[in-house]
This record gives structure tokens, C-alpha cells and sequence, in this order.
């Protein structure tokens, strides 16, 4: 019965000065809000998203939580407390405003890395893993000022780290395996989201992102196969985006051994310039060419054409096209496209016998 009681005997004007200041405090850090983002916002570039509107995206939750901490903190100043509990309650409010600051922080830096990693020249490609390692630097260095605010050496801490790093490498092999694989992958710059890759082991794909743990690859069939990084970094891979997006695409030609070599290269030159007109991803420069490879067949003459196009997965709808335009081409000129043939000798058997017996 004392709890109730105490609380019956609460004097409950006592509240009213604080609360006024907190509801104060939420209304103006309302209208500050609307007004800094809208400024933000109005901030445009000629190009796609601007640092204002990054700024402004990640401000509306953090931007409460300060407005809270400030009404929280102003309330308890006009309050009749005890010192304890004030200081208390301001050391409290202290430490949740730098957390904040440091997640807000780390938020912001890894949109921003992005941001610029997208739109710089020659810039490294942003992956998961950079954004992660990103944050994860600004929370060590948030999270150690914060320390040092507390008055905590970070000495003992470091060198417990140091004492249990070797078993905690132990007990984290194949994540700290993947985890330096990926980071040697992005950094070397052979393998960029967005890149067309093969594997030696069968898979391809563009790829999607690269995370701290695996290599995500989607394939033309827009499935997504995951990759551990370490895997990754072991196989040999094919990268058709580099050093250039453009690829070459060969098609071989059979035709009879009847048909005039130099008519046939000239039709496969021409069905190309006319295809580069109508086909936005078959490229007239470089100039295609035929050759006479791989040359005399059993049943064929096997021209090779080649031609290029923008870029790896464009090859299927180019090689369609091509080869139908060829065909008619073929049959309005009276080109023969053979069939595999064979000869058989066939020997007299009673002949075979005769001489046998002589």
C-alpha cells in the first residue's frame, strides 16, 4: 500500500513545467525538420541524386531521437529533481545523443561511398563490402570516442583482443577466409557489379553485389547463384566486360563445295551491314570480316563470320537475326547449305572369293 499511497500523495503540478517543455521542444524540432528538409530537397543536380537529398533521407529518424533527448533534458532542468538523479539522467541523455551521432554517421557514410563511387571516373565500384567496412570504421571510431568519454581505457581491452585474436581467427577460418577474399576482389578492381563472368567451373552471369561472406552472380535466366568469396578468388574466371563491354561473335557458315568462295564472303559481308541498320546492339566499327575457317569440311566448305556486339548477352538475339537473314539470302542466290554426306565403296564379294581361291 506505501507505493499507492505515494503515489496519491504526488504533488502532479510538478509535471506540468517539464511537460510543457517537452511538448515545446517536439513542436519546434517538427517545424525545424520540415523547413532543413525542404531546403534539402530543393537542392537538385543535373544528375540523378544529389548529397542534400542523401543528407535528408537519413535525417527524419535521427532528427526525433535529438528532439526527444533535448525535451527530455530541458524537462528535467525545469524540474525539482535531486542533483543525483539529474546527473544521472543527463550522463544518460549524453550517451544516447553520441550513439545516435555515430549511427547516424555511419548510416550517411555508406549512402554517400556509394553516391560517389557510382558517379566518379575511375572510380572503384561500390559493393556491400565496401559499405560495411565503411561503417564498420566509423562505429570503431565512434564507438572508442565514446569510451573515452566514459572514461575507459581502451589499453586492456586491446590487449585482450590481442590475447584472444588467435583463437578467435582459429574459430572464424572459413569467415575470415571469405571475408579477405572478398575485400581482395573488390579492391583489385577484375571483377565490378554489373560485369558479365565465367567461371571455370560452369557458372555465369552478371554480377549482382559482393558481401563480406559471397559473390552474388545472376544469371541470364534472372536466377541468382551465391558464390563464397573464397571460392571466387580460387577459380578462373573470364570477365567479358573487360577490358572493354564489346565482344566478338562468330558464326560458322557451311556452304557446298560448288559455291563460289568469294560470292559467299560477299553475301555474309553484305546480310551484316544490312543487320547493323535494323540492330542496335550488332556494331558496324569494328568492320565484320569472313574467313575461310575452318575451312574444307567432309561434306562443306565452313566459313567463319565475325562481327561484334555491344556486349556479351546480346549475342543470342544478333546470332538469330543473322543466321535468318542468311538463309534467305542463301536460298533467293541458290546457295546450297549441304547436308553431312558419305561415300561407301562397296567391293564384289564372289570377285573377293575368286581370287582367293586362285
Amino acid at each position: 500500500m506505501q507505493p499507492f499511497q505515494q503515489l496519491l500523495s504526488f504533488d502532479w503540478r510538478l509535471l506540468v513545467v517539464p511537460s510543457i517543455a517537452l511538448a515545446a521542444t517536439l513542436t519546434a524540432a517538427y517545424a525545424a525538420k520540415v523547413l532543413i528538409i525542404r531546403a534539402l530537397r530543393r537542392v537538385e543536380a543535373p544528375a540523378g541524386q544529389t548529397v542534400a537529398n542523401i543528407v535528408a533521407e537519413r535525417l527524419g529518424g535521427p532528427f526525433w531521437i535529438w528532439a526527444v533527448i533535448l525535451g527530455i533534458y530541458l524537462g528535467v532542468e525545469y524540474s525539482n529533481l535531486p542533483p543525483k538523479n539529474e546527473r544521472l539522467i543527463g550522463r544518460t541523455l549524453e550517451i544516447l545523443w553520441i550513439i545516435s551521432l555515430i549511427w547516424i554517421a555511419a548510416r550517411m557514410t555508406g549512402n554517400l561511398i556509394r553516391h560517389f563511387g557510382t558517379r566518379l571516373r575511375g572510380a572503384t565500384q561500390v559493393t556491400s563490402l565496401t559499405q560495411s567496412l565503411a561503417q564498420l570504421c566509423v562505429w570503431c571510431l565512434g564507438g572508442s570516442v565514446l569510451m573515452h568519454y566514459l572514461g575507459i581505457s581502451l589499453v586492456p581491452i586491446l590487449t585482450a583482443l590481442g590475447v584472444g585474436g588467435l583463437a578467435v581467427a582459429l574459430a572464424l577460418q572459413d569467415t575470415l577466409s571469405n571475408l579477405f577474399a572478398g575485400f581482395y576482389v573488390t579492391m583489385a578492381g577484375q571483377m565490378r557489379p554489373g560485369d558479365y563472368i565465367r567461371l571455370s567451373t560452369g557458372e555465369e552471369g552478371y554480377v549482382s553485389d559482393i558481401s563480406w561472406r559471397s559473390t552474388a552472380i545472376r544469371t541470364l535466366n534472372n536466377n541468382m547463384t551465391i558464390i563464397p568469396n573464397a571460392k571466387l578468388a580460387q577459380a578462373i574466371v573470364t570477365n567479358f566486360h573487360l577490358p572493354q563491354r564489346r565482344t566478338a561473335v562468330n558464326i560458322i557458315v557451311n556452304v557446298a563445295y560448288s559455291s563460289d568462295p568469294d560470292r559467299v564472303e560477299q553475301i555474309l559481308l553484305d546480310e551484316v551491314s544490312g543487320a547493323t541498320k535494323d540492330l542496335t546492339t550488332l556494331l558496324a566499327d569494328p568492320a565484320p570480316n569472313v574467313r575461310l575457317i575452318p575451312g574444307f569440311g567432309d561434306s562443306a566448305l565452313s566459313f567463319t563470320l565475325s562481327c561484334y556486339v555491344t556486349e556479351f548477352a546480346e549475342q543470342f538475339l544478333v546470332q538469330h537475326e543473322l543466321r535468318k537473314r542468311i538463309l534467305r539470302r542463301f536460298q533467293q542466290e541458290g546457295i546450297e547449305i549441304p547436308f553431312p554426306t558419305r561415300t561407301l565403296y562397296v567391293a564384289d564379294s564372289n570377285k573377293q572369293k575368286s581370287l582367293t581361291d586362285d
